[in-house]
């Protein structure tokens, strides 16, 4: 965990793929809790700290995540979030070169609780939500291409079930389709940009989150 952007109100780490960002069954040591001690220790705050969880992340992604630090921003970031009035950029490397080097994908996406997997569908179907998201590529390497999106609805695994759908499934991510897992249990999907209004000073905050470190994320020649 890294720290890009902090104040009064709010707090926006880099989460490591690693992380869960609320606690789980698992019981491992959540970001929310790290975080915490983090606030607790810097301030030498006494008793337990205020920090509200407004949105997550899967945990084989990385990238940026946004908490409250006061019950005064809390329900106004909730309200932007349901809104969508948070802008998300991520970074996703796929094997396959979409067709389309930019576009946007428009699908109806079902939840299998079971499987902690959600399936893509052309056409509105039961229980369905309909899922939106930009695309663009941007970069490339000598194996794989990088894929900048911008989310324009929050589903359960949208990213990585809509990119697999278009036959494009994230370098790592087993449960989509790609067909080797990343070495370190990543998958290669990062929440790289961030840009909201502050819920209590009402200024346009814009945030980045550098990309993981090593070989996987290294040796892409940008596109102009």
């Amino acid at each position: 965990m890294t720290v890009i952007y902090e104040d009064n109100h709010i707090i926006v780490v880099n989460k490591s793929s690693s992380e869960i960002v609320q606690g789980d069954k698992t019981g491992d040591t959540p970001l929310s809790e790290t975080v915490k001690q983090y606030l607790k220790e810097k301030y030498n705050k006494p008793g337990n700290v205020f920090l509200g969880v407004v949105h997550r992340l899967d945990r084989p992604v990385s990238g940026i995540v946004l908490f409250a630090r006061t019950s005064k921003a809390l329900p106004r970031l909730n309200e932007m979030f349901k809104n969508s009035e948070v802008k998300k950029t991520y970074w996703a490397i796929v094997k396959n070169c979409p067709k389309e080097p930019e576009g946007e994908l428009v699908h109806y996406l079902v939840r299998n609780e079971k499987q902690n997997k959600s399936y893509a569908y052309d056409k509105e179907v039961k229980d369905s939500k309909k899922a939106i998201l930009d695309y663009k590529l941007i970069g490339h390497s000598q194996n794989y291409y990088l894929l900048e999106v911008h989310l324009h609805t929050g589903r359960h695994h949208q990213i990585r079930c809509q990119l697999a759908k278009m036959g494009c499934p994230i370098k790592g991510d087993l449960k989509y389709g790609s067909p080797r897992s990343n070495p370190d249990g990543s998958i290669c999907l990062h929440s790289r940009k961030i840009s909201f209004i502050h819920p209590v000073s009402k200024e346009l905050i814009e945030l980045e989150a550098p990309v993981p470190e090593g070989n996987l994320w290294n040796g892409f020649e940008m596109l102009g």
